[in-house]
């Protein structure tokens, strides 16, 4: 099939880290309905069984349906976020999921955290193109994301660490460590 006339392409490309034009109808219409299930968990916050059921819609995968998604949040797609058991994500978070975005069990993070996947070309010429690019971020098992912090795209972040606030992730991270500051770096092993 010529990739012209496939609606999909566009988000195959993005999906598979190849360069893509990120305004393509089909991927500003998946945006589109991701803003509107955020509105819709805000909406059904205090109803626990309608609540569990918004994020399973919102998210690729949920582990249980303990997740908890305080408002007000952004994901660029949600469908690209998968999230393991007792996830919490306080309010004001950023989820920019132009690639896989997988968070494992027992995660948590505070305000504001950003998570980019996505990708733009540093070539001013080269950005006119309107093609971006996205790289995936995985986060292990009872992680602690501190406020304010961010993870960029290529990331792997591993098992039982705390980023503190406002850190910069823009290193793979192993398990066991406490990192701070910009760009991230190893303050403390536990």
């Amino acid at each position: 099939m010529d990739s012209s006339n496939d609606k999909y392409a566009m988000q195959k490309k993005m999906l598979a880290g190849e360069p893509y034009i990120g305004m393509d109808p089909y991927l500003s219409q998946l945006r589109k309905e991701a803003q509107e299930k955020v509105a819709a968990l805000a909406k059904v916050r205090h109803e626990p069984e309608q609540y569990a059921k918004a994020i399973q819609e919102l998210l690729g995968s949920v582990g249980d349906d303990k997740a908890i998604i305080e408002s007000p949040v952004f994901f660029d797609y949600g469908i690209n976020t998968h999230v393991g058991k007792q996830f919490y994500m306080n309010s004001m978070c950023v989820i920019l999921d132009c690639a896989r975005v997988d968070i494992g069990d027992s995660v948590m993070f505070g305000p504001s955290v950003q998570l980019y996947t996505a990708e733009h070309p540093t070539d001013p010429a080269e950005r006119l193109t309107g093609y971006e690019s996205a790289k995936p971020i995985k986060i292990g098992n009872n992680v602690w994301v501190g406020g304010g912090a961010i993870i960029m795209g290529g990331i792997t972040i591993g098992n039982g660490v705390t980023i503190g606030a406002g850190a910069v992730v823009t290193k793979d991270v192993p398990d066991n460590v406490v990192v701070v500051g910009n760009p991230a770096r190893i303050v403390k092993h536990v």
